[in-house]
């Protein structure tokens, strides 16, 4: 019995620490996109006032 809740255990450490580097990549994502978007306004805005 004792080999098969380890092995539970084990899989769901793994899922959990999937689910952590999910949420990373989202968060660096969207951080990522922001800029990229404040870059392109500000470009924008720089272009339309010459």
């Amino acid at each position: 019995m004792r080999p098969i809740l380890i092995a539970i255990l084990g899989v769901a450490a793994l899922t959990l620490a999937g689910c952590g580097n999910t949420a990373n990549g989202l968060k660096r994502d969207g951080q990522d996109t922001s800029r990229a978007l404040d870059n392109a306004s500000h470009r924008v805005l720089s272009q339309s006032g010459r």
